[in-house]
């Protein structure tokens, strides 16, 4: 994992801004985990119930028995990024509440991360978050809560005339919502580099106290995924530990500007009675 750090170490010398890395767990393949109904809340899009035992038995929580250790290791992913999101934070990360988690290849364990990282962040006191599905090409946030049918980012960036909070849907978990992918388009990377995407992040930057969690594509897999890197603040590189390739990790970090806040999440980690065992890389 040294060589990984190194690579992000070197990517942000020229901003002067450092991250650090933390442990996580990997998601297995999801159903369908909630019921779109009637609106209930503040933001116009409809309301989603989140089914944690659903949730559970898909891989995307953990089981009672690993809860509290898995919640305590989510606290100390999120304190960073959300120090970092903070509008007098230094150095200031410009848009640093607009956070892409994001992975190299697929299967890294990025929707298992989004999913935990958000629902750790809507317990904070003066924080509300925003889910957002922003991969375009495999929407699977989308279809597992069922939206597809729902506008969503495709549809605030094709359309000037909606905004953010017309098509975020609200969960029965207070403090998250959701914003799904949208209508299919073979032009998403397009859509996502545009300026129109630029206007709605720096309006969403604008806002203190709620952050925008960006469920990406794999960096190396697709455009729309560092098409949307140039857009947010920080990116958090999932990385699954003892699988990713150090190569594809690399090229990942090599793909991102330079002046973001980059973080590393590995994934699938290991404890020792020495304490976090990072294992071997490819």
């Amino acid at each position: 994992m040294g060589r990984i750090e190194e690579a992000i170490e070197k990517l942000q010398k020229a901003s002067g801004v450092l991250r650090g890395s933390a442990g996580a767990r990997v998601e297995r393949p999801p159903g369908r985990l909630a019921t779109v109904v009637a609106q209930t809340h503040a933001y116009a899009g409809k309301h989603v119930e989140f089914d944690r035992a659903a949730l559970t038995e898909n891989g995307l929580l953990a089981p009672d028995s690993e809860e509290r250790h898995l919640a305590e290791q989510y606290r100390t992913i999120k304190r960073p990024l959300l120090r970092n999101a903070q509008p007098d934070h230094e150095p200031s990360v410009n848009r640093g509440n607009l956070l892409m988690v994001a992975s190299a290849l697929s299967g890294e364990g990025k929707t298992f991360t989004c999913v935990n990282l958000c629902m750790s962040i809507a317990r904070e006191k003066d924080w509300h978050v925003v889910l957002v599905d922003g991969d375009c090409s495999k929407p699977h946030l989308t279809r597992l809560f069922s939206a597809e049918n729902e506008p969503g980012l495709i549809d605030l960036l094709r359309d000037p005339t909606l905004s953010f909070d017309s098509l975020v849907m609200p969960t029965n978990i207070e403090g998250l919502s959701l914003l799904p992918a949208g209508s299919r388009d073979p032009h998403a990377s397009e859509l996502l580099a545009s300026s129109r995407m630029d206007t709605i992040c720096d309006e969403l930057a604008k806002e203190q106290g709620r952050m925008i969690v960006f469920d990406s594509s794999p960096l190396l897999l697709t455009t729309e995924a560092v098409a949307l890197a140039s857009k947010v603040g920080q990116i958090a590189l999932v990385v699954r530990a003892n699988s990713t390739p150090r190569q594809a990790v690399r090229s990942a970090v090599e793909r991102l500007d330079p002046s973001k806040a980059v973080s590393c999440i590995l994934n699938q980690s290991y404890r020792t009675e020495t304490g976090l065992d990072y294992g071997d890389y490819q």
